[in-house]
């Protein structure tokens, strides 16, 4: 990627679809682990676009315990969508501060009127695809890309209904916690998940060649980068943090491998929570593997 790209940055400072606090201040720690600058190094052009407004926890209503917070998490959906799609039809690359996971369905809502159907990696500790009929905590960040599947019945305001992805064209990575309505979902839609075992038995080469097999096409092909995929000895700022994840080396080749592909039209990065974070650590790592989505290279 060269000085003829330009990534525009946009913040989803929302952490309504979570249990824990914090994740509202995402944008804000990867903006100040010095995002911008370390792609303006590569020769990107830069555009920083602000923050969509989200409500807190404090002021929204909750109105249902299966999916919690949900008009107000659908109501920055949309402006989230909104956005995306501007800038997408501008011919810009969309890269979306999260904020906690829900923030993908107003992303793909966006690239869907923009492009029409696409392809999806989601790299993510988790699937994402609980339903609010079997969620174990009502909480919408884990399920995002049910929802983007057409699989939830939530709808965001001004755009089409979902699908707003092609399940065929879907790729999980990193996965190391599923719940049982998430396992029969994904066996029913035949959504292509690479665990960390699949990473242990094929290495992050041989994981990311299939898992570009199953999204290449028209449309768009989207990275949403969950930072709890890398293990919390290097990710300890994060939503949900589960043990066993990838290690420093494996998610920056993950990131490299996705460049030198150059088949990314979209990237979001979300769930840093600087709260439970050390030193500013997982902000930076955040800016450091965005970069190496972006061409960034150790030569």
């Amino acid at each position: 990627m060269g000085s003829d790209r330009t990534v525009t940055i946009l913040g989803a400072p929302l952490d309504l679809g979570a249990s824990r606090r914090g994740v509202d201040m995402g944008p804000s720690a990867i903006r100040y682990s010095g995002l911008d600058e370390r792609l303006a190094r590569l020769g990107i052009d830069v555009i920083d676009c602000g923050n969509v407004v989200a409500e807190i926890p404090e002021v929204a209503a909750e109105t249902d315990v299966h999916a919690r917070y949900l008009p107000a998490i659908l109501a920055t959906c949309a402006e989230i969508a909104a956005e995306v799609q501007t800038i997408a039809e501008r011919g810009q690359m969309p890269l979306v501060l999260g904020g906690d996971h829900s923030i993908a369905m107003g992303t793909l809502a966006g690239l869907h009127a923009a492009h029409g159907p696409g392809g999806v990696l989601w790299v993510d500790a988790h699937a994402d695809m609980n339903r609010p009929d079997n969620t174990p905590s009502g909480n919408v960040h884990g399920m995002p890309l049910a929802a983007a599947l057409g699989q939830c019945g939530f709808s965001i305001e001004g755009f089409k209904e979902a699908p707003w992805a092609d399940p065929s064209r879907v790729a999980l990575i990193g996965v190391r916690l599923l719940d049982p309505g998430e396992k029969d979902l994904i066996k029913e839609l035949g959504i292509r998940v690479m665990t960390m075992s699949d990473v242990d038995r094929l290495g992050v080469e041989g994981v990311l060649t299939e898992a570009l097999e199953v999204v290449k096409g028209t449309g768009f092909v989207h990275l949403s980068l969950d930072v709890d995929v890398c293990d919390p000895t290097i990710a300890p700022g994060v939503g949900t943090p589960v043990r066993g994840g990838l290690s420093y080396r494996e998610a920056h080749l993950c990131m490299e491998l996705l460049a030198e592909a150059d088949a990314l039209t979209s990237i979001e990065v979300v769930e840093v929570n600087p709260i439970v974070d050390h030193a500013g650590a997982t902000g930076a790592l955040a800016v450091e593997l965005a970069a190496s989505a972006l061409g960034e290279s150790i030569l």
